[in-house]
């Protein structure tokens, strides 16, 4: 018997007929089933400090481009890991959460956002098997009278458990199950979804995208023998019209054969883009230097990815993707949202070809090999939220899978059975290794001319987007030659940044002299006051990858020292009540910067991240709504953070 068949299941499925609808009274199924398929606007009237270039209007096109904040990681109970832990709300539920309205949490409290309504948002249930747990339970339909419908929705944990264990190992291995699977229930729910996006989308004031996640897995072997995977998952986002039926695991588990797929969509006239992410738990094969069967990488394989691929999801609920301290031991900030774990396992994922700063580094080797650089991709975060809302505040996180991680006791971050201490505390093994490690993360950002399907795709294709922990932090980045420093008290700075330069996700070709770079960032004004600027710096010498993290700004008027470090400013948080300084940080950092170690005959690509002043931990707020120390096995506090796309320095040609 395999490690998933030996987990001890922790739920009795009970349903009830009530108003109508059947409803769960009890349910705490183990979390390993989770995973088992593997695996400036804000809006920009919503802050009365945006005054500057730095904002934009919602109102109108603006040419040097609005902020705009989304989340395109979303799930409803039409994915068969959100309908099982008891999620029964629906795209039109989502898109209601988005613009601000309240829904229902599976363990019956409400959700609604903390700050302003979101400004776009995309539905992306797994396309695999999409709607079937719902048809399954559904008296009357056909698949509700199968054995496995019985199995799935019964009252015996083990019968519960291998009838889920059989349609995950059918998404991860895709296999359409001979009398399980149904292709017109996944038109008719696809259409259902697309006619949701098309619903709720608002030019001007909420933009949707149809969109489906591919839920392609790596399968490597777990404990005893069991399943542990290596997560590929995409989400397929669509500019505006789409086809009648996603491709998903079920047409091929290769990622590539996806891509040319997308190739044919486009051809037809259905532009489309894919987001890989998580892939921190990819077991090294998200960024790996070789493709899906092994093969050496070649110009048309980069070609074909940067085409379709021109984003990466860098941070959610599950982990961070940044770098880890393995990778970037230089690097103090390194060890943010760190999660290893392969999906459906305690296994933990090989770090090389999982994060996205080695990615950018292999990607100029590449560039220098085959001409093409694979690895160009912009950033953005989202939630992964399976219950149809993203938890984005530290102070309201409802986690992720529904009613087994909806309280705080069940993820590990109160004491269990009401207990008022930690003192000989073990908990249960999906909330210490799992739930309790997760974050409440992030969202999408894009600078874009106005809030429109065509505006906001084309910001994400021509990676003029950024990232954020789940805070509004904007951001701007600009590299060009002719910059002075003068332009930071210019009223026209962003557009005439635009003019003689490159914004984030661009490339700038070199003119045998260092680029200037123009950096700008604004905090969100319901979150923490910023601490510092740094700018990532990877380079390529000698056929050898490097890095390097640049403080470039810091608060309070400090000045970055020979190390390129800022002085401590002295920010603290107060675990007692989670306040923070009021006398430290800065509500905006704006600077102009030199690579003081450029050299112009070198490939290298900078990013910009920037840093909060810490804030308690979603796990320390948990912990003193209880009245309980905050569990010493958890960071008590974080920095938020915001990273921006890249841009790419490439030497003139000789």
């Amino acid at each position: 018997m395999g490690c998933v068949q030996k987990i001890h299941i922790l739920r009795a499925l009970q349903l009830a007929e009530a108003s109508g609808e059947y409803v769960m009274k009890k349910l705490m199924l183990s979390a390993a089933m989770v995973a088992l398929l593997a695996g400036c606007n804000q809006s920009s009237n919503d802050s009365n400090i945006e005054t500057s270039a730095l904002a934009g209007s919602n109102e109108q096109p603006n040419a040097d481009r609005n902020a705009y904040f989304g989340d395109l990681h979303i799930h409803t109970r039409n994915s068969f890991d959100a309908y099982i832990f008891n999620v029964r709300t629906t795209p039109d539920d989502a898109y209601k959460f988005g613009m601000g309205e309240t829904i229902t949490h599976p363990s019956g409290y409400d959700l609604t956002l903390e700050g302003p309504k979101l400004d776009f948002m995309a539905v992306t249930d797994h396309a695999a098997y999409l709607g079937h747990l719902p048809a399954m339970n559904t008296p009357g339909t056909e698949l509700s009278k199968l054995d496995i419908a019985k199995d799935m929705f019964s009252t015996d944990n083990d019968k519960i458990l291998a009838a889920f264990a059989l349609v995950g190992g059918a998404i991860r291995n895709g296999v359409k199950m001979s009398g399980v699977y149904d292709e017109e229930i996944t038109k008719d729910v696809w259409k259902q979804t697309m006619n949701a996006a098309d619903k709720y989308n608002q030019p001007g004031k909420f933009t949707t995208f149809s969109a489906y996640e591919y839920t392609a897995v790596r399968v490597t072997r777990g404990q005893d023998g069991g399943f542990a995977g290596g997560n590929l998952h995409r989400n397929v986002v669509f500019k505006d019209k789409a086809p009648d039926l996603p491709f998903s695991t079920l047409d091929s588990t290769n990622p590539e054969d996806l891509w040319t797929w997308m190739d044919d969509q486009r051809a037809g006239g259905n532009d489309v883009l894919s987001i890989p992410h998580n892939s921190n738990v990819s077991d090294g094969e998200m960024f790996k230097l070789e493709t899906y069967d092994g093969a050496p990488l070649t110009k048309a394989y980069a070609d074909k990815r940067l085409r379709n691929e021109p984003i990466v999801e860098i941070t959610q609920v599950k982990g961070t993707s940044e770098t880890h301290p393995t990778l970037s031991p230089n690097d103090e900030w390194a060890d943010f949202g760190i999660y290893e774990y392969l999906l459906s396992s305690q296994i933990k994922s090989k770090n090389e070809g999982s994060y996205v700063r080695e990615a950018y580094a292999n990607g100029l080797l590449l560039d220098e090999k085959l001409g093409t650089n694979p690895f160009k991709f912009g950033l953005i975060g989202s939630t992964d939220s399976h219950v149809a809302g993203g938890s984005f505040d530290e102070k309201n996180f409802w986690s992720k899978v529904g009613i087994v991680d909806g309280t705080a006791e069940r993820r590990g971050s109160v004491p269990p059975d009401g207990k008022k201490s930690w003192e000989g505390v073990i908990l249960e093994p999906n909330a210490d290794n799992w739930f309790s490690r997760w974050g409440a993360s992030g969202y999408a950002a894009v600078w874009a001319e106005e809030n429109t399907r065509e505006s906001i795709f084309a910001a994400m294709r021509r990676k003029e987007a950024f990232a954020t922990t789940g805070t509004r932090i904007k951001v701007r980045f600009f590299a060009g030659f002719d910059y002075d420093k003068s332009l930071l008290d210019d009223p026209q700075l962003v557009s005439k940044a635009y003019k003689s330069g490159v914004p984030m996700g661009g490339d700038l070709i070199g003119e045998g002299k260092a680029p200037n770079f123009l950096i700008w960032a604004m905090r969100d004004p319901m979150s923490a006051p910023l601490q510092r600027l740094q700018v990532v710096k990877v380079w390529v010498e000698g056929g050898k990858t490097n890095e390097k993290v640049f403080d470039v700004a810091c608060s309070d008027n400090g000045t970055p020292d020979a190390s390129f470090r800022c002085p401590d400013n002295g920010a603290s948080v107060n675990l007692e009540d989670c306040s923070i300084s009021s006398d430290s940080g800065s509500p905006e950092l704006k600077t102009y910067w030199r690579d003081p170690e450029h050299k112009a005959d070198q490939r290298a690509s900078y990013y910009v991240r920037v840093l909060e002043n810490p804030v308690c931990r979603w796990s320390t707020w948990d912990a003193i709504r209880a009245g309980v120390a905050p569990n010493p096995k958890l960071p008590a506090t974080i920095q938020e953070r915001a990273w921006s796309s890249p841009i790419w320095y490439t030497p003139a040609k000789s």
